[in-house]
């Protein structure tokens, strides 16, 4: 109900502004884009025709409203706007904005354009955004907010609260970052311990030495898995002397694991691994899928000549060829299932080193039972359907989606444990790879099988 209405209200706002857009009637786009949160200016501009984006833009006023909008827009969209003003606009649009907000937005224009733009920022903001940006992408350090504050171990609740107080510009205060003689970070407290505690506790006493933290170099997946596992806010970004460099907030580590997963789920169907590919041109998308659809022609024209080197049997027995769409078929389904349960473990961090045997065994073992059955029922058909073919016809079909079966499992199964081990990511296993080598393997095992029992 709560998303139907939702839909409702961003169908009626995404009218709204195609009304007014075509009377020309600025004024009152300008009221509505004010009154439109962020979020949902985002979701509706991807509606909007690439003039009707333009002019939209053009009357964004610089501020929060700004910076929140372009920080929720796609990033394909905002390199593209950007990509068209000049440096003065987009300066004074993102020189309110946290430094982590300014890195991101300028990571998405050309060197030279970022460039021109920083040199327009104060000169403090200068040297934070250059040292965001030198972090390598998709890193804790590109992530992290800056604007937070420490307090000394030896502070008092009291004088914490009253320091608190003057802090309004600090991001997420809900944990209180504490710290020694040389600035090294200690400990955590809660704002929940900090204001239930006597006023003249000092922070050392209420504060939590066990720090999940990690260093700025650290991949933003493994962050997502710190925050998943132990329902932080934050987490502080260290650099190798303890020092509080920063933090990752939950808000980035929800788009941190939106990005992740499309990623994984582009490049375990072999659509490439651009999380924006609906906003590209068919040629780019084209282009995306080419190698990977290769991969599928090449196991495609193998499995042909497969076939074709065992046309005598087809020959002889008909029925033989009814059922080679089954055997790929449920082969290369079980595979895809198998491998997207690991790569999904993988990545939520389920599996880990030291029980891939374990998770491997188990999953061939459901390869098992499942050609066991979808074995016995094929057989029975083959039998029923085909009566006038050879009594075995039922026992090489059974036999052969049942070892088919199990196969895929373990292929399924493997490859992206093996990929890991090798530092690859595992998700590309899930495409071509895995239904190209079962189809490959489950076609060759089925005509094997057909020989031995039929006498061919």
């Amino acid at each position: 109900m709560k998303k139907e209405m939702f839909e409702h209200e961003i169908t009626i706002l995404k009218d709204t502004f195609s009304r007014l857009l075509r009377r020309n009637a600025t004024t009152n786009l300008k009221k509505i884009i004010n009154k439109t949160h962020p979020a949902d200016l985002a979701i509706i501009f991807r509606y909007f025709t690439e003039n009707e984006q333009i002019q939209v833009f053009k009357l964004i006023e610089k501020g929060t409203q700004a910076i929140e909008f372009l920080t929720e827009l796609d990033e394909t969209l905002v390199e593209k706007l950007l990509n068209l003003e000049d440096s003065t606009r987009i300066a004074n649009l993102i020189k309110d904005a946290s430094a982590n907000d300014q890195s991101y937005i300028l990571g998405l224009l050309n060197k030279s354009q970022a460039k021109s733009i920083i040199e327009l920022l104060k000169t403090e903001e200068q040297e934070e955004i250059e040292e965001l940006m030198g972090y390598p992408d998709d890193s804790a350090g590109s992530l992290m907010t800056t604007d937070v504050f420490t307090l000394f171990q030896e502070t008092s609740c009291k004088m914490a609260l009253k320091t608190l107080q003057d802090q309004k510009d600090a991001e997420m205060v809900f944990y209180l970052y504490i710290t020694d003689d040389e600035n090294c970070l200690v400990g955590i407290a809660s704002l929940r311990a900090l204001a239930t505690t006597s006023p003249n506790t000092p922070l050392k006493d209420i504060m939590v030495k066990q720090i999940h933290s990690v260093r700025p170099e650290t991949d933003q997946e493994e962050v997502a898995q710190i925050v998943a596992q132990y329902n932080y806010l934050a987490v502080p970004v260290l650099d190798l002397q303890n020092h509080l460099l920063g933090i990752v907030t939950v808000d980035d580590v929800v788009d941190v694991i939106r990005e992740e997963a499309t990623e994984d789920f582009l490049k375990m169907a072999g659509a490439g691994e651009d999380r924006e590919i609906l906003l590209k041109s068919s040629w780019e998308n084209a282009k995306a899928r080419i190698p990977w659809l290769f991969a599928s022609w090449i196991g495609g024209v193998l499995a042909a000549t497969i076939i074709g080197y065992f046309e005598h049997m087809l020959t002889s027995i008909i029925a033989l060829a009814a059922f080679i769409p089954v055997i790929i078929g449920m082969g290369g389904n079980i595979g895809t299932q198998s491998s997207t349960i690991i790569v999904r473990g993988i990545a939520t961090g389920r599996i880990k080193l030291g029980n891939e045997l374990t998770v491997l065994i188990k999953e061939i073992q459901v390869g098992f039972i499942l050609g066991i059955l979808y074995g016995f029922l094929l057989g029975l058909f083959a039998n029923y359907n085909f009566i006038q073919a050879d009594p075995f016809l039922g026992v090489v079909v059974g036999l052969s989606i049942c070892c088919s079966m199990i196969i895929a499992a373990a292929v399924g199964a493997f490859t992206p444990l093996i990929l890991r081990k090798l530092d690859i990511d595992p998700a590309i296993a899930t495409g071509p790879f895995v239904t190209t080598s079962v189809d490959i393997l489950g076609v060759l095992l089925y005509f094997i099988i057909a020989g031995k029992f039929l006498n061919m």
